[in-house]
């Protein structure tokens, strides 16, 4: 049956030829077959809703009363009415959900082992569902509606069941066991469904079994995000080659232009100081006294190797450095923060947090824990984007002013301080300005101006452009370019007016070099090309402290050159330039 091609709905007055023996047969022995539900005196989901609804509130009954019991020293065995009457239903339920989803799940098991048997049903779903899927494209193909992708008999099967809602679309790789296959199917049926094209994404040239269960569920393509290399960059004695993926003309080109400078000026300089990530939980008691005393149990130094053995065998490279508490009525606000090795850290961290929390329930019973993670550590959910007047088309990351005292991930001066001195020279040959001019735009633009727009902590000109485009180029995760664009920019006059010292400030660079979307080829290749590949050997985090400190001095670079656009009155004349194609736009909108 070709079911690319299938007929319309027929009228009363026409004929449909009579289905083949077998399948007509199998059909009907299907419809006439009884089913154990029909026995049921209510119907199936209801008598399911019913025994769940017990189990699950039995048991709980059940293991209340037993605590309360061992609290109160009394005998396990010894029982109340209605704690037999709940053990009974326990038992009853259990029964029942234990018989209804293991037949089913026995019966699956053998038919899969069957081919024969699978082969005829998947045949039964295919008529049975066959006046279910979406009517048949009109021969006159519009343009808002893509045509049908030219599939073999099989797989168009498989769109049609996705389509129908059959299979589910996020089953199709363990179903298929071909990744690429699940996201052609997929694509055809997002198609389909929508009745939009997604012609232009590609699909073919990616391996999708290496972002399987680790990057991104559900794939029907992928986004190609060109990437420029701006450099060298002399950083600490050592010169670097920048990539950076942006679509942003300029961007690039002007760091570049930065890197430049700061070459001809002798190079910058990078300091590390503090590497670790943080994550605060929240819990809560009964009482303000009782989370009190869990706060002076933790910030106890006595205890503080304990919980460092509690929380370090989550991983090998988690090494819990210290832990803060802050109290709000009856809340405990716990900041544990950690050093996490060459990865970014963040999901380490949750595990060596939770195996804390875990031992602590056993001397605080009580206590209650809300949520693993809150905005005590001044995370994503807490920042805010502000955009104002004095910083014409650019846009400003800025976070609250704890991130500048106690950052979440690794620290760059100031914390890491980035910083070089810019000769005369190079700034009126190479960036077209003076220094009086840049000092005098920094304080009114970056400091002053971001002060009136209310920034805590966001005084630069586009750390986040810079921190973005490598974060994307080298497989970061894009969410932590908030904290991570966090930055103050300072500009001084120095050797009597005549160079000028230029310095960032970035408290939080959430970086790494293992885990997520670092092992995929393009980000690997990126990785590589600044020599910070996978992890340390000889030193761990040793590769994404150097990622760190490279992406301080593109940000150097790229708040010298921006100032210098905007001090010369370029800024708007390097984008009309460089930042506009020259293609015909009717012809690409109606294309």
């Amino acid at each position: 049956m070709d079911v690319r091609r299938r007929p319309p709905k027929p009228s009363h007055t026409t004929r449909q030829p009579p289905p083949p023996p077998s399948t007509s047969a199998a059909v009907d022995h299907q419809s006439s077959s009884p089913k154990a539900s029909d026995a049921l005196p209510l119907p199936l989901y209801l008598t399911n809703g019913i025994f769940f609804t017990l189990f699950f509130s039995v048991a709980y009954f059940l293991l209340h009363r037993w605590r309360d019991k061992i609290r109160n020293s009394t005998p396990l065995h010894v029982l109340t009415l209605s704690e037999l009457a709940g053990i009974l239903c326990l038992i009853a339920s259990f029964i029942y959900l234990l018989g209804f989803f293991g037949i089913d799940f026995v019966q699956s098991f053998i038919s899969k082992s069957e081919s024969d048997d699978e082969h005829q049903r998947f045949i039964l779903h295919e008529d049975r569902n066959i006046h279910c899927s979406l009517p048949p494209p009109s021969p006159v193909i519009s343009k808002a509606r893509p045509p049908p992708m030219e599939l073999p008999q099989d797989d168009e099967k498989l769109v049609d069941c996705v389509v129908s809602g059959e299979i589910p679309s996020y089953s199709l790789e363990s179903r298929l066991g071909d990744c690429f296959k699940a996201a052609r199917i997929r694509r055809e049926a997002v198609q389909r469904l929508t009745g939009r094209s997604v012609e232009g994404l590609p699909l073919e040239g990616f391996d999708y079994d290496s972002i399987l269960g680790q990057c991104c569920e559900m794939p029907v393509g992928y986004v190609q995000i060109p990437v420029g290399i701006a450099g060298p960059l002399l950083l600490n004695g050592c010169e670097y080659s920048v990539p950076m993926a942006t679509t942003e003309g300029c961007l690039v080109a002007s760091t570049n232009r930065g890197c430049k400078a700061i070459y001809a000026s002798g190079g910058a300089t990078c300091v590390l100081l503090r590497d670790g990530m943080t994550r605060a939980p929240v819990v809560r008691f009964s009482s303000a006294k009782r989370a009190t005393e869990l706060k002076f149990f933790l910030e106890d130094p006595l205890n503080f190797d304990t919980l460092c053995v509690v929380f370090n065998k989550s991983s090998r490279f988690a090494r819990l450095q210290g832990i803060q508490c802050a109290i709000a009525g009856k809340n405990l606000y716990i900041r544990f923060s950690c050093s996490t090795g060459d990865a970014m850290g963040m999901n380490m961290v949750s595990k060596g947090v939770q195996n804390v929390l875990d031992f602590l329930q056993n001397d605080f019973p009580d206590m209650d824990v809300i949520g693993i993670s809150v905005s005590f550590i001044s995370l994503m959910p807490s920042a805010k984007v502000s955009i104002s007047a004095d910083h014409i088309l650019e846009a400003e990351i800025t976070v609250p002013i704890r991130n500048l005292l106690q950052s979440i991930g690794l620290k760059v001066v100031g914390n890491q301080l980035s910083e070089a001195i810019i000769t005369g020279d190079v700034v009126s040959k190479v960036l077209k300005t003076n220094v009086p001019s840049l000092v005098e735009l920094n304080m009114l633009k970056n400091l002053a101006g971001s002060a009136i727009a209310g920034a805590l902590g966001g005084f630069n000109a586009h750390a986040a452009n810079i921190v973005s485009a490598i974060f994307i180029a080298t497989g970061q995760d894009p969410a932590q370019n908030i904290e991570s664009s966090h930055c103050i920019t300072m500009m001084e006059a120095v050797n009597d007016g005549k160079d000028l010292h230029v310095s960032v400030t970035m408290p939080s660079i959430e970086v790494g070099t293992v885990g997520g979307g670092t092992q995929l080829a393009s980000q690997s290749a990126c990785l590589n090309l600044l020599g910070v590949k996978g992890a340390s050997k000889e030193s761990p985090g040793s590769n994404s402290q150097l990622l760190a400190t490279i992406v301080a001095g593109s940000v150097l670079a790229g708040e010298v050159s921006l100032m210098s656009a905007i001090s010369a009155g370029q800024l708007v004349k390097s984008h009309m330039k460089y930042n506009r194609s020259s293609r015909d736009i009717a012809k690409i909108g109606s294309s």
